[in-house]
């Protein structure tokens, strides 16, 4: 199957190729009930040489910029605990860490996890975080951009392959909370 969006042949359906999800990401596909089927969460293969998003956009072509998100993992301080979340923001933009996620986490200070902790807990791999999958426990802010997108390219837990998935699935997953100027 093609994919709806980029230049991806083929694309497959996420819950027939689980074995090339970590772990926790394909948990997540296999354990997925929310209103838009696990079959519309596609996974396609990508060369890991090129998992970052300006080097997807200059391979895959510059549409991809508009048509992506990334997912960041966030280190929230407050009273001397730490807690994590996730954001996903749209890919041509970056998370307002020192505004909108420290006022929606009611932190005192915020900022992008050590890569050995975010890789550690979420069982991904840096470069293919991806929010299908994360810890439950963990808040996942959603730029409400990322919703409205009709598919969105994101990583899929590694640094080779992407999963495609329609925008509104990510304001359904685990933790998702819609956080309106996250993304600056």
């Amino acid at each position: 199957m093609r994919a709806p969006i980029g230049p991806f042949d083929p694309a497959r359906p996420a819950p027939d190729c689980l074995d090339e999800l970590t772990r926790p990401v394909a948990d997540a596909v296999r354990a997925w009930r929310g209103a838009i089927p696990a079959e519309q969460i596609l996974y396609v293969d990508t060369d890991p040489e090129i998992a970052d998003t300006a080097a997807v956009v200059a391979h895959y072509g510059q549409e991809l910029l508009g048509q992506s998100a990334n997912c960041v993992v966030v280190a929230a301080k407050r009273g001397g605990e730490t807690a994590l979340a996730a954001c996903l923001v749209p890919s041509a933009g970056r998370v307002d860490v020192n505004g909108a996620v420290r006022r929606h986490l009611g932190a005192r200070k915020v900022s992008f996890a050590p890569m050995a902790t975010a890789v550690e807990l979420t069982g991904m791999e840096y470069g293919g975080i991806t929010p299908v999958g994360l810890p439950a426990d963990w808040p996942l802010l959603v730029d409400p951009a990322v919703a409205d997108m009709p598919y969105v390219l994101v990583g899929s837990g590694r640094r080779r392959g992407k999963i495609i998935a329609p925008g509104k699935l990510f304001a359904e997953l685990p933790g998702a909370e819609l956080v309106d100027g996250l993304s600056l």
